[in-house]
């Protein structure tokens, strides 16, 4: 994997987001307190995986299931002008394209773990509408 710049959503939101850590959170709790199999939650697709593996950007921790230095995140928009099945941004300078669109446009930041295929949404933003 190349180095890269954190894809946040932070530089081009248009209003405030939703961040999802107390949800990742209670998640592996779940699993710590045997709620839930490891199987249940390293069950990433393989788009996402090899999304994580060439589009992500280092999430700067370990994988919280297997400890690994690993964990990327992959951010994703979905919104008018875009497909059905959204848009893997691989660059800020196409997230910059995105938000001075002037339809609103959802963006969302995935954490995944390419090597036991963990995954956990970490935040989404409204994009856009400038």
């Amino acid at each position: 994997m190349t180095a890269r710049t954190k894809l946040g959503l932070q530089h081009v939101a248009t209003s405030g987001g939703i961040d999802y850590r107390l949800a990742r959170e209670a998640t592996l709790a779940a699993f710590r307190d045997g709620d839930l199999s490891r199987e249940q939650l390293c069950d990433a697709q393989r788009e996402l995986v090899r999304n994580a593996e060439f589009c992500g950007t280092p999430a700067g921790r370990d994988c919280p299931m297997c400890e690994q230095p690993t964990l990327v995140e992959v951010t994703y928009v979905f919104g008018p002008r875009l497909p059905k099945h959204g848009r893997c941004v691989t660059s800020d300078r196409e997230m910059h394209r995105i938000a001075s669109r002037k339809s609103v446009s959802t963006g969302y930041v995935v954490e995944v773990c390419p090597a036991c295929r963990w995954n956990h949404l970490t935040e989404s933003r409204a994009i856009g509408g400038a």
